[in-house]
């Protein structure tokens, strides 16, 4: 073998195979058992992960249109979001009462979690992260320009937006609050979910009725709509 690696009948130099795979950050064999890939890395830890982010509201105020902040926690595995808070100053001591109020043991929105992905907003503080540790939950700062590794969350400002919040006139926060509360209670409630089998994630009646009428619930004034059907 010294020198040349016979390929399928063929005389391959040793050094150029050498030289393709370091151009391919191809690691030996015995480092590849050791690695795994991020969607292996999602659907093994899935039941233990959550993320994070922020999405931005225009609302009109008496001081004129004001952009508002929205940060929100969604697990992965099983699509529960939890609407962490709204502000127009997202500043450190907010950011660091939000991780307190996220990690509280058995009522916070981080809770039976152990990992939290982010994105590297400056927002997310040193302080923020570090309380969220405390917490016995580990934080993850993902690459910049990584928004599909995240995509849970980035999928779920997608929905919000164009389901909600595109198609409504927000006048003060309380509007925002509101218009928010109701698509997070559609969204877990009323709302199929393809990724999920067709189903609805926390549905309020889990017997299924066959016969009965089919009943039109709405919110936000006919702007989110459900339809069931009701026991006969």
């Amino acid at each position: 073998m010294r020198g040349h690696w016979p390929i399928w009948g063929t005389r391959f130099p040793i050094k150029r195979l050498a030289m393709s795979c370091s151009v391919t950050a191809w690691p030996p064999a015995p480092e590849r058992k050791r690695t795994t890939t991020w969607a292996a890395f999602i659907r093994t830890h899935q039941a233990l992960l959550a993320g994070t982010d922020f999405f931005t509201a225009e609302v009109l105020t008496l001081r004129g249109l004001v952009t508002y902040y929205v940060l929100f926690f969604i697990h992965l595995e099983r699509r529960r979001v939890d609407i962490a808070g709204i502000t127009v100053h997202p500043d450190e001591p907010w950011m660091k009462q939000i991780a307190r109020n996220a990690t509280m043991e058995g009522c916070g929105a981080l809770r039976d979690c152990r990992y939290l992905l982010h994105d590297r907003d400056t927002k997310f503080t040193r302080s923020f992260r570090a309380i969220v540790a405390s917490g016995r939950i580990k934080p993850l700062a993902l690459p910049a320009r990584s928004p599909n590794l995240n995509a849970y969350a980035e999928r779920w400002v997608r929905s919000v937006k164009e389901e909600c919040l595109s198609k409504v006139i927000l006048f003060g926060e309380r509007s925002l609050r509101r218009a928010l509360s109701e698509y997070v209670e559609h969204f877990h409630a009323e709302r199929n979910h393809q990724g999920k089998g067709n189903i609805l994630l926390f549905p309020r009646d889990r017997q299924r009725h066959r016969e009965g009428s089919v009943q039109c619930r709405e919110r936000l004034g006919g702007l989110l709509r459900y339809y069931h059907r009701e026991a006969a």
